[in-house]
């Protein structure tokens, strides 16, 4: 492959990989602004008021958002919002390869003696068990603590990040975080928040009640991903800025910092 259409493509997938990003993370962040609206609704309603209603004004008109507890349509007539989790990964997964897989910005051999074939089964190492052990953690007790899991959380990035920083390139080691953070964005989506909205939706059209705690679990994977978005972008940029992140001699704190603020400006967002 020439280096002009090497060029091409990797510009071509990062506009599909940031755009399709751009409306994920958008849907997402708008749909726990409105879950929040309607909580501080529901909070001051009396138990005889109708179900509370957000009002909105955009572009040429004003619009009305009612939170329903029971379908009132076919489920063919309800939208998903699904499809732009799987693009954003996919998009990022072949960036990935072929930047880093195909490309020569994988290893380092000033930070460790190892061969390209073993820097790639440690990425894609990193990434598989980074959902794995996110994904055990949630569904064991301690998922069930936010204190508790928050702090597991760190000392784990904080583990899994030194360790990438000691293996990788400086720039494939933050790329990597970014890329195992996105994947477990996209596999709350798809293997934890659909199949719920799935089973939610079949009880209601069956005229059944639904399990509370499916939506619950949904609602807090996807407050998950809504204080993963904000450290992926910035662990994105970084490339952009070695100096100051990757080519760091405090790279690993630099990463650890963005990592919070990014926490720390996901709550502001959501609250705001």
């Amino acid at each position: 492959m020439s280096s002009s259409i090497r060029e091409w493509l990797n510009l071509a997938v990062r506009w599909f990989h940031a755009f399709a990003g751009i409306m994920w993370v958008g849907q997402t962040y708008y749909f726990t602004w409105l879950d929040r609206q309607f909580g501080l609704l529901e909070a001051k309603a009396s138990k005889d008021e109708e179900a509370p209603t957000v009002w909105m004004v955009h572009s040429g008109g004003f619009y009305t958002v009612e939170k329903q507890k029971s379908l009132g349509v076919s489920a063919r007539q309800v939208h998903w919002f699904r499809w732009e989790a799987a693009m954003t990964w996919l998009g990022g997964m072949v960036l990935l390869v072929l930047v880093y897989y195909l490309g020569s910005g994988l290893i380092d051999p000033d930070v460790a003696d190892i061969s390209k074939r073993t820097g790639i089964a440690i990425g894609v190492g990193s990434i598989v068990l980074g959902w794995l052990i996110y994904d055990g953690a949630m569904l064991s007790p301690l998922g069930k603590s936010q204190p508790g899991f928050l702090v597991f959380a760190f000392v784990l990035i904080a583990a899994v990040s030194w360790s990438l920083l000691h293996l990788l390139s400086g720039r494939a080691a933050y790329i990597h975080m970014g890329a195992i953070f996105g994947t477990i964005m996209t596999a709350n989506v798809w293997s934890r928040i659909l199949p719920a909205q799935r089973k939610m939706i079949a009880a209601a059209a069956a005229g059944q009640k639904f399990d509370m705690a499916l939506g619950a679990q949904a609602k807090l994977r996807s407050k998950h991903n809504t204080f993963l978005a904000v450290p992926v972008v910035f662990l994105m940029l970084s490339n952009h800025y070695p100096v100051a992140t990757y080519g760091s001699r405090y790279a690993w704190t630099v990463m650890l910092v963005l990592i919070l603020m990014g926490w720390v400006a996901a709550k502001v967002i959501r609250e705001s």
